[in-house]
């Protein structure tokens, strides 16, 4: 656990921790009441939660049951034991406290990083939203279209791996880390580290050339597994390091040729900054 930071909302400050081997951020709990029921104190806002914690617990919550505790650092300096709630057990905590900030909260959760609001729906879900999202996002057109065919042939390589018995979740992401593995040199984990990432999208923030092999990686995979058609997850798993192992040896020979590592520490921030020095060039130019 790592990331421990403050977070604020309508200028309230809000304690989080972010769990790095897990991949979510948690909350405090105290913090989060505190603003919503508009406490005066600390302590108005702990006595609060105290006793919505004990109803909540007699009335079978689960969410309050499966809450955990984290040393979040305090106003003395100090670290003490503190409720902390993930996104999805804390948007049903809110449900519980009449206020009429829970809807901006809920949007505001959605903008530190939920992937489970409305507000954050992923831009695969459909094609005309991915585009306009990466639009917006000052992304270029030819990267878009690489992007929108990246998710073409992951939704190719779901499907197949639907049909062998592959188990989404974690099955699913093993796969992916081995196919990631196998073609970068890196973990899913490691590759999104390599580029300061934490809950964002590893493909959104993949340079053209990037996306270009994990396509390659993911296309060759799924035309494997069409054929040798594996029966068991280790067998699955052996065929994804096939398939990533065939675009690795592309990296390979393209840095070879280059001189260059195909991986780049860029990201989606670093592109939208890229596109616009080249707009701010175009205008000074057309002066």
């Amino acid at each position: 656990m790592n990331g421990n930071k403050i977070q604020l909302f309508e200028d309230k400050r809000i304690r989080t921790a972010w769990d790095e081997e897990k991949e979510i951020w948690y909350f405090s709990i105290v913090d989060v009441v505190g603003v919503l029921t508009e406490q005066a104190t600390k302590d108005g806002a702990r006595n609060y939660w105290k006793v919505l914690k004990s109803r909540l617990i007699g009335e079978g919550n689960q969410s309050v049951t499966n809450c955990n505790q984290l040393k979040l650092l305090s106003a003395d300096g100090k670290r003490y034991s503190t409720d902390v709630a993930d996104t999805e057990q804390l948007l049903r905590i809110i449900q519980s406290v009449p206020s009429p900030k829970a809807e901006p909260f809920k949007m505001w959760l959605a903008q530190v990083g939920s992937e489970r609001l409305d507000e954050t729906i992923d831009p695969e879900l459909t094609i005309d939203r991915a585009l306009q999202t990466y639009l917006k996002k000052g992304y270029t057109r030819e990267w878009i279209n690489q992007r929108l065919q990246a998710i073409q042939v992951r939704k190719e390589l779901a499907d197949e791996w639907n049909n062998r018995g592959v188990k989404k979740g974690s099955e699913y992401a093993i796969l992916t880390d081995e196919i990631t593995r196998a073609w970068s040199g890196m973990s899913t984990r490691q590759y999104k580290q390599h580029k300061g990432l934490k809950k964002e999208n590893l493909r959104d923030n993949m340079s053209t050339l990037e996306l270009v092999l994990n396509m390659l990686a993911e296309a060759t995979t799924t035309e494997i597994s069409k054929a040798v058609i594996p029966e068991t997850f280790d067998e699955n798993k052996k065929v994804a390091n096939r398939g990533g192992t065939i675009a690795g040896n592309a990296r390979k020979e393209i840095e070879a040729d280059t001189g260059r590592p195909v991986t780049s520490k860029k990201n989606a921030a670093d592109f939208s900054q890229l596109i616009g020095d080249v707009i701010s060039e175009i205008e000074e130019d057309g002066k």
